[in-house]
């Protein structure tokens, strides 16, 4: 029987860049006795590289394991697809763990931050025995987006919705003043109605390829489309979000 390790320690790295990670999540590094890390196929090795940067960066003597990640079942009903894909990730990290047989605490690098959008540990619950799950956050999305922007989240008094692309499109925009999309592969927000809307776009935040778009958005949507679908032709993959505000002209 496979068995989890005791101590699984999740830390957010931000959204690529070294910087991102906080000074705990460094000590957190250096104190572990395994790091995992994933690979994710032809064509996404720079995910893994920025992982190996900061691991290099941390001075850690960790040891560091690879495990392959799983590919979805697209063929499945949503909840399902992403449930049976959680289940052979926990037994892909249970496989590598029982090959490396160390003790001690086990890291994995989050991006973004483990708390926000993020299956990670929703993944580390499914081991058996459940391990204790300690989280060191980093810098989010959102705060990656709104800082390279350089604009306020929020609007004085105003609420904020954080949402996904796949909820966009079959809710449509939510009541309220500005609302955060994530994990928008579709670019969901071609489909609103454009007037009085304002976008705030970023791709690759804080990294060196970073992309930045923003402009009322029937001024700027075809602009975003091409651009979002030129750079994930040109690296392989892409990592975006973007801010929706409606605004006066």
């Amino acid at each position: 029987m496979i068995r989890a390790p005791k101590d699984i320690w999740l830390i957010g790295i931000g959204t690529g860049s070294l910087s991102h990670i906080t000074l705990e999540g460094v000590a957190a590094l250096r104190d572990a006795a395994l790091i995992l890390v994933p690979r994710k196929g032809a064509g996404k090795d720079d995910l893994a590289e920025v992982r190996h940067q900061i691991i290099a960066a941390s001075e850690t003597r960790a040891k560091v394991v690879h495990f392959d990640y799983p590919e979805r079942d697209p063929a499945l009903p949503y909840q399902e697809r992403v449930a049976l894909w959680h289940d052979e990730i926990a037994n892909r990290w249970a496989a590598a763990l029982d090959t490396a047989q160390v003790d001690g605490p086990v890291a994995l690098l989050v991006w973004g931050d483990p708390s926000l959008y993020d299956s990670t540990l929703r993944i580390a619950a499914r081991l058996t025995p459940e391990p204790k799950v300690r989280v060191i956050p980093g810098i989010t999305a959102i705060q990656a987006l709104t800082a390279a922007h350089a604009i306020p989240l929020n609007t004085v008094n105003g609420a904020v919705h954080v949402t996904t692309g796949r909820r966009l499109r079959t809710l449509g925009l939510p009541q309220g003043d500005t609302t955060v999309v994530m994990l928008d592969g579709e670019c969901a927000f071609k489909d609103l109605p454009p007037d009085g809307l304002h976008i705030w776009w970023g791709a690759y935040l804080g990294t060196r390829n970073q992309i930045l778009i923003h402009g009322p958005l029937d001024e700027v949507c075809d602009e975003i489309i091409q651009t979002r679908s030129d750079a994930r032709a040109q690296f392989g993959w892409i990592m975006d979000s973007y801010l929706l505000r409606r605004t006066s002209r």
